[in-house]
């Protein structure tokens, strides 16, 4: 089977490798260049399924748990450490609605908190550790990602292709396509909408986390990832419109106060990047896989593009091979399964 996968993000590359391991000769377009792949680009890379269930639909979980064995199992240095929530005492109330709405947790108290993480010792007297969790660098993923393509598969990588815009195009030589453009696939899918994420990198010597934290903020639950070396990536908002690359002073002071409330030594880190680009969404903020014709469509990851891509990546391949029909993405209604 010839398959053209039409976008190099955590979505398409996951696709060629899910088709490359059923034995289809994967051709990959991404009209960027290769180092720089859109809202994949500037994600968190927490594989946090159990975090995530406090405000998403119980399949994102399901799928996330499936998606967290296949990173730790595919790509190199996926730190399982767990996640923290953690909340400030006039937010106590926020952290205890969190809990009610997820499992598989434990509820810590200063004194655990800081055989866990000791540069937090005396910060905070409670929180919630999910020990199953893990987090990985997106980039140094998406890097470990193609170089499996390109060397174990010898998938044709083809950046700043011409031919990109030619997802949807029936006269296409490939047997199948699979459209992973994110929020450019709306020419096509009209109910996506775009949801902004806002994020900022710092660098501090002062301050060493082990695993991700996510502080609930009275706005913008934020989120710090330890990506070694001193760097912290700290995000995201989630802004309902599509402006790609505009990042708000608002947003900015919100990000760094919520960062400075876990530990002042963050007031005095160094900004190395900021960066904001649009996730692509479906009105109920569940995945989509939609066939027409020759093409598949795989889009709606919403903010859990590495939580969800190698599971939505799984069901694409059986689609195209064996025309396996999953309903829990296919049919509009998730909820009915």
């Amino acid at each position: 089977m010839r398959v053209k996968v039409v976008g190099a993000g955590v979505a398409g590359l996951t696709c060629a490798h899910a088709l490359a391991l059923r034995g289809a000769q994967v051709t990959v377009v991404e009209r960027k260049s290769a180092s720089g792949q859109g809202c994949s680009w500037y994600a968190g890379g927490m594989l946090a399924p159990w975090c995530e269930r406090e405000s998403a639909e119980p399949l994102v979980a399901e799928m996330g748990l499936e998606s967290l064995d296949y990173w730790r199992r595919e790509v190199p240095d996926v730190p399982t450490e767990g996640s923290l929530v953690l909340a400030q005492p006039r937010d106590l109330p926020d952290l205890r609605r969190f809990s009610r709405r997820t499992t598989n947790y434990e509820w810590i108290d200063g004194q655990r908190l800081a055989a866990l993480e000791p540069d937090l010792e005396g910060r905070f007297d409670q929180g919630l550790f999910f020990p199953t969790e893990a987090h990985l660098e997106p980039r140094k993923a998406l890097a470990a990602l193609t170089r499996k393509l390109t060397g174990q598969f010898g998938i044709d990588m083809r950046y700043e292709a011409d031919g990109y815009d030619e997802a949807d195009d029936q006269a296409d030589q490939s047997d199948v396509v699979i459209d992973c453009r994110g929020l450019a696939a709306r020419d096509q899918l009209a109910d996506l909408r775009g949801v902004k994420g806002e994020m900022l990198v710092l660098y501090s010597t002062e301050i060493a986390l082990k695993r991700p934290v996510r502080m609930l903020h009275p706005r913008i639950p934020v989120y710090i990832v330890p990506r070694g070396d001193g760097h912290f990536m700290i995000g995201a908002t989630s802004i309902e419109n599509d402006e790609r690359g505009r990042v708000t002073g608002r947003s900015m002071l919100e990000l760094l106060s919520a960062v400075y409330a876990l530990h002042p030594a963050f007031g005095e880190a160094e900004i190395v990047e900021i960066g904001a680009d649009v996730r692509p969404a479906f009105p109920d903020n569940l995945p989509r896989i939609r066939r027409r014709g020759k093409t598949i469509y795989v889009n709606g990851f919403y903010r859990h593009g590495y939580l969800l891509a190698p599971a939505l990546a799984r069901r694409v391949a059986e689609l195209a091979f064996d025309g396996t029909h999953f309903p829990e993405v296919m049919d509009e209604d998730h909820r009915e399964w």
